[in-house]
């Protein structure tokens, strides 16, 4: 029960303060002319003061509620390190034995995982949370069990009682970490980009350690080894081996006493991309899909195009001479013999022996491709005749020989059963509804190597693609393409189909017939298998833990295998089926759990002083837990504080008013009556 007096006053309070100074003035003034009745009219004028007051007695039942106290326990990676996951186990159940002894008090326990998306640990947000779920006017304290690394320090709020800090680190915690500075999402093939990492020594680690050895792989390929300058910055250049996903790998062996391992690795995924892609276009002579060829090649502002065209052939004898034919001499030598390995693709269009580029010239092309070039052959009907340029040195590259035959029909290009698998054709299928438009001539070919994606008459080879040594080439036996370019008959995907040729010889790994790779997204990976097969080997995963897990893969296109596989760790993960392997690094290059292991106060000290708590830590023991006043330090010598609050619930409620109407009028009426009848004795 608490009762007390409270007031519901009939006039507002500054009308009531005038009205007593008029009361006050005229008792002072009848007071110094002696009249007799002034003190009784000064009551009577204090009770109506009273009664506009109006004076109320209240009385409360009441319920007293308990005391709050919240324990928030941090779960996050960061805490598995060393012993502190046990540490705080036991730490947790002292202090909720410690609270469960004292009376009127409850204990809120909150346990805080790892954030998602590498947000690290999110203990304010958990605390704000905590908070705004119970009353606040029955917190009396708050306990924090972590190593003090916390990611959301903007997220605070304002703690109605002591908060206290009781972190889990040692004092003899020391770690080796490799920290990326700076690496650039992308890199154009053939330039040197640049690096910066550093590895650091952190907490009581040991002495007279001046350099560590530092591991550099590339795409899980055997590692070198550099010993490096500890705690110093370290500019890497490197150049990227090939275009797409480039993964690199950073990483020191473990040494004993170290906090974890986790953070001697890191993983950098740089995507290689080319510059500009180098053509030369080599024109036997001039036809209506020459300028075709040219305006494709010119339209990509990433091509920089060598268009090499015989305007007037040998055979034309009209009397000019020849240095009256061009402005220069064309520099045919340096073009076949001194730059040709400048060039990323040469493409013959309709091209023939005419003595014009000489056998060691087209030698020189043959054994470019052997090194890894790449040659497109357009052909005409001069593919077929005797002067063709099938019957130079080139012919052991060629992939399909000519019959001499020159098939003079309308057809319609069609995607074989194997051109439905390889990258370079898979999709390219017609509408029903819109056909391609046809073709209205197709040099006869028979296939002796590679593979033949397109068909024209007949189902006879009209696209062969082949592998020579480390170069490839690609023979189109028709020299209609650009009828799909001028939109004859509906046109065709003439673009789209030159631009997967190109990269499929510049060798890009979405377009290799067989291939292996895999897209990551968080801690999923999609893992692709690319094949001319009708069925795919399950994909080998190795964890970096060194699990191995065995994926069946299922068909989604044709010659196009995948599967979805949750990496349970953040790392390099390899991947391996027949012959092909890859690898991929899932979750971010240096996880923000493991950026800073040691434990620390430091981050929460500025908070935790405003609320008059503590920061102690778990190796000096469980702290007891004691009750203070509010406003008094809730932190001492092996005790941390908290606050009791005296919450109450009322349960019922009683008001009656001091002086009743009927009252405050016999009052009134009786000291007015009194003061007159004195006054008129008198």
């Amino acid at each position: 029960m608490s009762a007390s007096v409270i007031f519901d006053p009939l006039l507002p309070w500054w009308l009531i303060a005038a009205l007593a100074g008029m009361a006050l003035a005229i008792c002072a003034l009848a007071m110094q002319r002696s009249l007799s009745g002034w003190a009784l009219r000064g009551l009577a004028s204090l009770v109506v003061l009273a009664a506009l007051a109006g004076p109320i007695f209240q009385q409360e039942d009441r319920e007293n509620l308990s005391d709050i106290v919240l324990l928030i326990e941090d779960e996050s990676a960061s805490q598995t390190l060393s012993k502190r996951a046990e540490r705080t186990a036991l730490a947790a159940d002292q202090l909720a034995a410690q609270i469960a002894a004292m009376d009127n008090t409850e204990l809120r326990h909150i346990s805080v995982p790892d954030g998602i998306d590498n947000s690290g640990t999110q203990l304010m947000t958990a605390l704000g949370d905590a908070l705004a779920e119970e009353p606040r006017g029955r917190i009396a304290g708050a306990i924090l069990l972590s190593d003090g690394r916390l990611h959301d320090l903007e997220r605070a709020p304002d703690v109605p009682a002591p908060l206290h800090l009781l972190h889990t680190g040692q004092k003899t915690d020391w770690d080796r970490r490799i920290k990326v500075d700076n690496a650039p999402a992308f890199a154009i093939l053939g330039e040197e980009v640049t690096l910066t990492l550093s590895l650091d020594d952190i907490g009581a680690a040991p002495d007279g350690v001046e350099s560590v050895p530092l591991l550099v792989s590339v795409d899980g390929e055997d590692p070198q080894r550099f010993d490096v300058a500890l705690g110093k910055n370290i500019e890497l250049p490197l150049r990227l081996p090939h275009g797409g996903r480039n993964v690199l790998e950073f990483s020191t062996p473990f040494v004993p006493g170290e906090l974890t391992e986790r953070n001697n690795t890191a993983l950098v995924q740089i995507n290689g991309v080319r510059d500009r892609l180098s053509v030369l276009l080599v024109s036997g002579e001039p036809h209506a899909g020459g300028r075709t060829w040219r305006n494709l090649l010119k339209s990509d502002s990433s091509v920089d195009l060598v268009h090499f065209t015989i305007l007037r052939p040998p055979e034309k004898q009209d009397g000019v001479p020849v240095r009256e034919l061009s402005l220069i001499a064309f520099p045919t030598r340096e073009l076949f013999l001194e730059k040709i390995e400048d060039f990323d693709l040469i493409i013959f269009d309709r091209y023939k022996r005419r003595g014009i580029l000489p056998s060691a010239y087209l030698e020189n092309v043959r054994n470019y491709v052997e090194k890894g070039g790449a040659v497109l052959i357009a052909a005409g009907p001069d593919f077929a005749s005797a002067d063709s340029i099938y019957r130079t040195p080139i012919e052991s590259i060629v992939p399909a020989r000519p019959t001499a035959r020159v098939l003079e029909e309308r057809y319609r290009p069609t995607v074989t059963e194997l051109g439905q698998r390889h990258p370079v054709t898979a999709g390219l299928t017609p509408d029903a509804d819109a056909p391609w438009g046809r073709w209205l001539r197709q040099i006869e070919v028979v296939a002796e190597a590679g593979d033949v994606v397109m068909s024209g008459v007949d189902d006879k080879p009209l696209l062969v693609l082949n592998r020579v040594g480390e170069g490839r080439v690609a023979l189109l036996a028709s020299d209609h393409a650009w009828l799909w370019n001028r939109g004859y008959e509906g046109g065709g995907p003439q673009l789209e189909l030159l631009r997967r040729l190109a990269h499929w010889m510049m060798k890009e790994p979405e377009l290799e017939e067989e291939a292996l790779w895999a897209e990551a997204t968080g801690q999923t990976m999609r893992i692709i298998r690319q094949t001319l097969a009708d069925t795919s080997n399950p994909v080998s995963v190795i964890t970096p833990s060194g699990e191995t897990h065995e994926i069946e893969l299922s068909e989604t296109t044709p010659g196009r295998f995948e599967a979805s596989f949750d990496g349970p760790d953040i790392g390099l993960y390899r991947l391996s089926v027949d012959d092909l392997s890859a690898v991929i690094g899932l979750g971010p290059a240096a996880p923000v759990e493991f950026e800073q292991t040691l434990a620390s106060g430091e981050a929460l000290s500025t908070m935790v002083e405003a609320t008059g708590g503590g920061i102690r830590a778990l190796e000096d023991g469980t702290p007891r837990i004691r009750q203070v006043r509010e406003g008094r330090p809730a932190v001492g010598r092996g005790w941390i504080g908290i606050t009791p609050r005296g919450a109450y619930e009322t349960l019922n409620l009683t008001q009656s008013p001091i002086l009743p109407a009927w009252l405050v009028l016999v009052l009134i009426s009786g000291l007015v009556l009194a003061g007159w009848l004195r006054e008129g004795r008198r």
